[in-house]
């Protein structure tokens, strides 16, 4: 609606300055402001459809918005201060042009300046509309960013209380327990009380119980490094497809698994591939990266790899409490991360787990 809207106030502008007729003037006009469906989609091509009507009559109005377009969807300086200068060299060049004498007088030179100073007041503003529209999604990644490094320094908080939790019930429950079901079991065999016989048979029988349970928990607790419950539904290797097809940046999927994986061997290639393609999106920009996930030899080795960025970076705050919360769930799963710059300035992310975690 918004480019028939434009297309409708360029023809306007030709009725009102030129009219419409037979002309060729009034032709080129026309085929410029219809040439304004083409802005979004070519932009360069409506441009240079637009551009023999500045030469031909005054319908300015299609040329300029031909400009706008351009610059609010090329990144090519060079070529927007060309068809810039190609607007003004079309607007004080006389049209049809004289058969004797120069085409050009000095008396042409304000209005040399008056073409250029539009191509370039509408060069800017395309410029301007383009960067604010690059900061509203720097901004929504910020917050993105902030958000998961938030998120993680919860988890991290999180896993070191699991951590700590699990040592103690090894080390000072699981301990005490056992020295229970022991004295039951001696007295069991010691005393001659049929009673007493029984009593401690199910002490001993309940102790041993707790012992195995006990044993359960302190696994779960090492091996639980990310969400707060393991009741929420967990992200497994089958959405990986969907986590590289929906990161932002244009990544390949390698996936090559001779058979099933356990649960938390899936959410730590989940988590290490989530990471890996938000940090090349934050920190690489313009970027493409691999991900590759293979099984040999009883250990699995997830690699997220991306290339140079091609435009500058954003600074943003990072604090690293993703890479540090990915190595500590390597670890917890008898792993190794490793991760560095590439040698053509990309950069390189390798996580490497048994099949079978500890």
């Amino acid at each position: 609606m918004l480019d028939a809207g434009l297309v409708v106030v360029s023809l306007l502008d030709v009725w009102v300055q030129a009219g419409f007729g037979p002309r060729s003037d009034s032709a080129f006009a026309v085929l410029a402001s219809c040439a304004l469906l083409l802005r979004r989609r070519a932009p360069l091509v409506g441009f240079v459809l637009a551009l023999p009507a500045v030469l031909t009559s005054f319908a300015l109005v299609a040329a300029l918005i031909a400009v706008y377009s351009l610059a609010a969807h090329t990144r090519s300086r060079p070529l927007l201060a060309v068809c810039a200068a190609a607007f003004a060299g079309c607007y004080v060049l006389p049209w049809p042009a004289p058969r004797v004498g120069g085409i050009v007088h000095a008396s042409d030179v304000p209005d040399l300046a008056y073409g250029l100073a539009l191509g370039a007041a509408a060069a800017l503003l395309g410029q301007l509309v383009q960067a604010r529209r690059d900061l509203a999604t720097r901004l929504a990644e910020i917050t993105e960013v902030r958000e998961h490094e938030q998120f993680l320094a919860a988890q991290s908080v999180l896993a070191k209380e699991r951590a700590q939790l699990a040592r103690e019930m090894h080390d000072v429950v699981s301990h005490q327990v056992s020295l229970i079901a022991v004295r039951a079991g001696a007295l069991q065999v010691s005393t001659g009380d049929p009673d007493a016989k029984d009593a401690a048979s199910t002490i001993r029988r309940l102790s041993v119980r707790t012992l195995d349970e006990l044993r359960h928990m302190v696994s779960v607790l090492r091996a639980s490094g990310g969400p707060p419950t393991e009741l929420t539904p967990q992200p497994t290797l089958a959405q990986l497809h969907a986590l590289v097809a929906g990161c932002g940046i244009e990544a390949d999927l390698d996936v090559d698994l001779t058979g099933d994986l356990p649960a938390p061997v899936q959410r730590a290639i989940y988590r290490t591939v989530q990471e890996a393609l938000t940090n090349a999106r934050k920190h690489a920009p313009g970027s493409t990266a691999r991900v590759e996930v293979r099984q040999r030899d009883g250990t699995v080795r997830t690699a997220v790899t991306n290339t140079a960025p091609t435009r500058p970076a954003l600074p943003l705050p990072s604090a690293s409490h993703g890479l540090i919360g990915l190595r500590q769930r390597a670890e917890l799963l008898g792993g190794v991360l490793e991760s560095g710059p590439t040698p053509d300035h990309g950069y390189r992310l390798s996580l490497d787990l048994p099949v079978t975690s500890p």
